[in-house]
């Protein structure tokens, strides 16, 4: 061989021996690759959904006696209406209670109230439901499974949730709360023939709900006890 394979070899020679000492070698037993783990659902007993508000919330924010009457439900309720004398009802029977919170958790109680009666999950809507409620709901969609009719159903968005009624009565609160949203729904017949809605049009849906609590029970969550809607 002439000088310049020699000197190849040699550098050839080095240079894996570089790399052997940097990267080390394979045996077998190496640690494999640890990937993150999977996040793990947080379900809560029997599917209830608790819409906070309560005294067993992790972090109640309730109003204290020292918040001045017109700063209390600021950007909630105006001072004197209604609205207000009756969140402030519910609070004397339920300190603990705070409306902001319970918004929070109505909203997503609403898109799986929704979800639920399009996919026909009786299960679901028994625990978030008043039993005249449940019943209405259930009576739509046996009517659907006994003409073999599917519902599709998919929230693009929840624009608005706001406070629009509240009252204390005896040991039972209620709030009204008037939710704004756009969704595409569209129910189809057994052959997938469209006999309702639309799955290119998103259409604007506005509904007001009211949900219902014992303030007495150690139970915190909230039952949707009427629906009706608005234009």
């Amino acid at each position: 061989m002439d000088i310049y394979t020699i000197i190849f070899l040699a550098l050839a020679v080095f240079i894996f021996l570089r790399l052997r000492s940097v990267l080390g070698q394979r045996t077998g037993s190496e640690r494999p690759y640890d990937r993150p783990p999977r996040p793990v659902a947080q379900g809560t007993q029997d599917n209830v959904v608790p819409i906070p508000g309560s005294a067993v919330d992790q972090a109640p924010l309730a109003p204290t006696a020292d918040v001045a009457p017109a700063d209390r439900w600021k950007g909630l309720a105006e001072p004197g209406t209604p609205l207000a004398q009756g969140l402030d009802a519910i609070v004397a029977q339920d300190p603990s209670f705070d409306p902001r919170h319970f918004l929070s958790g109505a909203r997503s109680a609403y898109e799986m109230i929704v979800l639920a009666f399009a996919n026909g999950d009786r299960r679901a809507l028994k625990d978030l439901l008043s039993s005249e409620v449940y019943d209405s709901f259930e009576t739509v969609i046996r009517d659907r499974e006994k003409h073999d009719q599917k519902t599709e159903t998919r929230f693009v968005s929840i624009d608005k949730a706001e406070l629009v009624g509240a009252e204390a009565r005896d040991r039972a609160a209620q709030l009204t709360v008037r939710f704004v949203s756009q969704m595409i729904s569209v129910t189809r017949d057994k052959a997938g023939t469209i006999v309702d809605g639309n799955p290119d049009k998103v259409a604007d849906i506005t509904d007001v709900w009211t949900f219902a609590r014992d303030t007495t029970s150690r139970d915190p969550n909230w039952k949707l006890v009427g629906t009706g809607s608005a234009n």
